[in-house]
């Protein structure tokens, strides 16, 4: 069986940093991964800096390219559509990603075990200095996660990642800001991509470096994200949910009426009785857009499923 070290050495690698107003860290993130993968290419996508981020990636030899809609999700759509390779790996140029833990990420992607590895900073063997709201918020989001789609993974914020040339080149991505991770690793699961986490450990910025995260604003935005793509993928479970809500909460007005006409064959309150009919009617209606959207998704996936099938035959067939 040929080792891993020379699928690597024949294998087009390539670096992807998305950056914004990194000028310090910059140079020394491409020189350390330039170190670790001397043979990959080092791209620096530059969103708008208005410092030295990108004179600074140049001088440390990496391919700038720049990137005119602001937002990290524009920006990995871009990379994922400019750069050719057969492994890619992203990582952020705030430098507390350790470029000596690429070898590990990178290994399932070519050992074929997975389609994109993911460098966990919350996993139980990684020792990671996170900030109290950063690590309540992702907690908050992987606990979301993890119970709608029913997986188990420990991080799925995570800017270190390893990917295959099949899931860049094929998994559409629409979201424009931090979401990008998110929705990443949800249209992963539900297009039946293999993820693996890798353990890693998140180090602290340097002195006078700054997160661009901001957190309520940013924490919507993944919220919406979460919300949106479980509306998208689980139709059933979502409309259905809501449905039965509305009806149970239709059951409230519903039994005081009931029992006023048990016990006096009369109807005072009629408008609770309206009120009644109509959140039940609703909830009913909530239910079968579930069911509809639930088929249709389904055919959506076997579609989806049948040419992925195609693209592979071609593909080999090319290869021949």
């Amino acid at each position: 069986m040929e080792s891993s070290d020379r699928i690597l050495a024949r294998a087009r690698t390539a670096v992807l940093i998305p950056c914004y107003n990194e000028e310090l860290t910059i140079a020394d993130v491409v020189g350390r991964f330039r170190a670790e993968l001397p043979d990959a290419e080092i791209y620096v996508f530059d969103n708008n800096s208005t410092d030295r981020t990108a004179a600074e990636a140049e001088r440390a030899g990496a391919i700038v390219l720049p990137v005119g809609q602001q937002g990290k999700g524009y920006v990995v759509r871009f990379m994922f559509q400019h750069v050719e390779a057969d492994i890619y790996v992203m990582v952020d140029g705030d430098g507390t990603y350790p470029a000596a833990s690429v070898h590990s990420l990178i290994a399932p992607i070519i050992n074929n075990q997975a389609d994109m590895a993911v460098g966990s900073r919350l996993h139980g063997q990684s020792q990671s200095q996170f900030k109290f709201l950063n690590r309540f918020g992702n907690k908050l989001f992987l606990s979301a996660l993890n119970s709608i789609f029913k997986v188990r993974l420990t991080d799925i914020l995570s800017g270190y990642r390893a990917f295959n040339r099949k899931l860049v080149k094929s998994l559409p991505l629409f979201g424009g800001g931090f979401e990008i991770e998110t929705e990443l690793t949800i249209k992963a699961l539900e297009r039946g991509y293999r993820i693996v986490e890798v353990p890693i450990d998140l180090s602290e910025r340097p002195t006078g470096s700054s997160s661009k995260i901001r957190l309520v604003r940013d924490g919507m935005r993944i919220i919406h994200t979460i919300l949106a793509l479980f509306r998208d993928y689980k139709p059933l479970t979502f409309f259905g949910a809501m449905g039965l809500i509305v009806i149970a909460a239709g059951f409230v007005p519903g039994l005081i009426v009931v029992f006023e006409f048990i016990e006096t064959r009369f109807i005072s309150h009629v408008p609770s009785a309206i009120l009644a009919v109509g959140l039940v009617i609703s909830g009913m209606l909530l239910v079968m857009v579930g069911l509809i959207l639930h088929t249709i998704t389904r055919r959506f996936q076997e579609l989806n499923y049948h040419l992925q099938a195609l693209i592979g035959e071609h593909r080999d067939n090319r290869k021949q």
